[in-house]
């Protein structure tokens, strides 16, 4: 160990389970297919539902998927999904979970905090409260690429007026996603692209998240969050808001109603779990939306997706050669 390079030292496994954005129709096929358990938990998240949320991820229709209210659901059982499979083949044991937005609930399940039927109903009236908190064309969130941090809030800041735009997500260096009204969001966007931004463009969500237009959500919201149990974690989840790790129930669940309205600090996330002594990544779910942000975040890190067989062995494998 002491003749390794600083990049190297760190041993320590971590797994992040991807939020919104990330679904695709037909994702997972492959380990549903060849994975009992993962069907099964699919079927379990259906039971919860009241439809049949596999042959909707299969056969569509995909603006369906897309409706917050669903893709929350989906995307949290691809997550678990996923890592019950990893339990079932014995893989390299995880020293810290994070999830981005939405991940942090498949974060939650899979440390043994919340159970997994009570996370699949509560995202899905998460979706719900967000969507009819802001009504559509209200709000808007666009990407602004290739700016620092600082001064992409201060953009907000000047572009506000009487309106709400802020930071919602700090991504990677270099990439931050912008949330608020419609018309802020806009003024933010042209100014980026004069303040010298590779790129800053309007997302495709229907929902304004981690912003100030969610408050009236997350007090809706807090309820309802309420009314579930919670343990304390088994594994400790570096959470959104604080980019700290937890493992007591009381902790949890304020910071995971803050997680509405205030912004996903992956980047913080991140830089926490290096500091931990994480050297290695697993993204589990559909995707590799987050192995891209951690590479740019830290180069050093190495970063596997597992979202098929064939992925699943690879990094199976990875980290039994480790041993």
């Amino acid at each position: 160990m002491n003749h390794q390079s600083s990049m190297t030292k760190n041993t320590k496994l971590a797994f992040v389970f991807p939020g919104q954005g990330s679904q695709s129709a037909g994702m997972l096929s492959d380990l549903v297919k060849n994975f009992s358990i993962a069907g099964q938990t699919f079927a379990e998240a259906s039971d919860v539902l009241g439809y049949d949320l596999w042959s909707l991820i299969e056969n569509g229709p995909v603006q369906d998927l897309n409706r917050t209210e669903i893709t929350q659901p989906a995307m949290l059982t691809a997550g678990v999904a996923t890592w019950r499979v990893w339990q079932e083949k014995n893989g390299a044991k995880a020293a810290f979970l994070a999830g981005h937005s939405l991940g942090e609930y498949t974060a939650l399940v899979c440390t043994g905090s919340i159970e997994f039927p009570a996370a699949v109903a509560v995202v899905a009236d998460r979706g719900k409260i967000m969507q009819e908190a802001v009504p559509d064309g209200i709000g808007a969130m666009a990407a602004i690429l290739g700016l620092e941090d600082m001064d992409v809030i201060r953009l907000c800041e000047t572009a506000a007026g009487t309106e709400i735009v802020s930071a919602a997500n700090f991504n990677s260096p270099g990439q931050v996603v912008i949330a608020g009204h419609h018309e802020a969001v806009g003024r933010v966007v042209i100014s980026a692209k004069e303040a010298g931004a590779k790129r800053s463009v309007i997302l495709p969500v229907s929902v304004p998240s981690h912003c100030a237009l969610m408050t009236e959500a997350a007090q809706r919201f807090s309820a309802r969050l309420l009314s579930i149990s919670v343990a304390d974690a088994n594994i400790p989840v570096i959470q959104n808001v604080d980019a700290s790790p937890h493992t007591a129930s009381k902790d949890i669940l304020p910071i995971l109603l803050a997680q509405l309205y205030k912004p996903v600090r992956w980047t913080d996330t991140i830089h926490t779990m290096i500091k931990l002594g994480v050297g290695s990544i697993i993204e589990c779910g559909p995707g590799r939306v987050l192995c891209g942000l951690n590479k740019r975040i830290d180069p050093g890190l190495q970063c596997m997706p597992v979202f098929d067989t064939t992925s699943l062995h690879k990094a199976l494998g990875y980290f039994e050669e480790k041993v």
